[in-house]
């Protein structure tokens, strides 16, 4: 589950991890409001307005702005809120600002430099270890440095049972070139940030900028929190956190449907029962010459009712030339499979593109005669190379 900066930097927060002080606003007004409050809190004279969106590079599209008085908060607020932001990972529609998070600002003179730093906690699936990767390059363009200057990028592996050790921190500080006071407050910040990617069962916190301000204290001035979804039951407090606005409408539906959905970008949907047989179903595809429009899992036990209501997700997307059912049966039925495409099929209405669907397992005979004799512009098939085969077929 995404988080947006203001829900990452409040989780942060509650672990210890330095951070702005900021307020949230829908509205011009609440901005203007905001503002005032942080002058009165923090004395300062300069705001930064961020848009409040999934997507990274805010800032290279125009949806971060420094407002030096009340005045320009009022107009880069009322510029941001409502516009489509356009960033290098959002579509070319962009996303819809519905919200800006107004921060006080940090970057005031003082006896020594300020400077960027990146910082991210990720996990290694193959290791099975914890990466803490980090830079002293860090802002805008930390692409541009993992390109050019490799050598600027640092990682250090945490093995999970250990928990991440005092040496370490130590080691982070010293590589991004900091001392003294600035060194001291580096360690406890990465001891916090941990603290905060294992209490939150996060499955990554990047932090860009980690800012070091002119007096040597370090704040998490952007964060970005990905929590793993699979723990969401042991914190219900992240689960409301949730916002829907920020998801695909059809994955959002899909989710109220107990179904795994993931929009792609091909032509051919598929519909399949197990995580690890829809992985080989869009090989398939591939090799027949198609490209995957989705991955759907319904389940080891998918009921008619879900057959079908996977259907209507699929047929959402315009993009969509043909859908491959690809079922096996272990725990399901294949003729029960069977039942739920020839019921959805009559209960949608005419569907206008070519259905292939394959069954293996229990009661797939059976299956495919139901399939076969339903009058039905729909083809069976048994095994994967008769599948693939249709789909060539029905794609030319």
């Amino acid at each position: 589950m995404n988080l947006h900066e203001y829900q990452s930097k409040s989780i942060l927060k509650q672990y210890g991890v330095p951070v702005p002080e900021g307020v949230l606003a829908h509205t011009e007004e609440e901005a203007v409001k905001a503002a005032e409050y942080l002058q009165g809190a923090t004395g300062t004279d300069k705001f930064v307005i961020k848009a409040q969106v999934h997507a990274g590079g805010r800032g290279k599209g125009g949806g971060v702005k420094i407002a030096r008085s009340i005045e320009e908060v009022r107009d880069y607020a009322a510029q941001i809120i409502g516009m489509r932001l356009v960033t290098p990972q959002t579509s070319k529609e962009g996303k819809l600002v519905r919200k800006v998070y107004v921060e006080q600002n940090i970057y005031y003179p003082g006896p020594t430099q300020p400077s960027e730093i990146y910082m991210s906690i990720l996990l290694d699936r193959q290791k099975g270890h914890i990466i803490l990767m980090y830079s002293p390059r860090g802002g805008m363009d930390i692409e541009a440095v993992s390109e050019e200057t490799p050598e600027l990028i640092f990682t250090e592996e945490i093995d999970p049972q250990i928990g991440l050790q005092a040496f370490q921190t130590r080691k982070i500080a010293f590589n991004l070139g900091l001392k003294e006071e600035a060194y001291k407050n580096m360690v406890k910040f990465v001891f916090a940030l941990y603290k905060a990617y294992e209490g939150s069962d996060a499955s990554l916190i990047e932090i860009n900028p980690v800012f070091k301000t002119s007096d040597n204290k370090i704040l998490a001035a952007d964060a970005k929190m990905v929590i793993d979804n699979n723990a969401l039951f042991r914190h219900a407090e992240l689960a409301t956190m949730r916002d829907l606005d920020e998801e695909d409408p059809t994955e959002v539906e899909a989710t109220r449907h107990d179904l795994n959905y993931v929009k792609l970008n091909g032509n051919v949907g598929c519909m399949v029962n197990g995580a690890g047989l829809a992985m080989a179903t869009m090989d398939i595809i591939k090799l027949s010459g198609g490209d995957p429009a989705n991955f759907l899992d319904v389940g080891g036990s998918a009921s008619a009712k879900r057959v079908e209501e996977g259907f209507r997700i699929i047929l959402k997307d315009p993009a969509v030339k043909a859908i491959l059912v690809n079922i096996f049966g272990g725990i399901v039925r294949c003729d029960r499979v069977a039942q739920g495409v020839v019921d959805a099929y009559k209960n949608i209405g005419e569907i206008n593109i070519p259905i292939i669907v394959r069954l293996q397992g229990t009661n797939a005979e059976e299956g495919k005669k139901l399939i076969d004799d339903s009058g039905l512009k729909v083809h069976s098939a048994i095994t994967l190379k008769e599948a693939a085969d249709l789909v060539t077929h029905v794609l030319k």
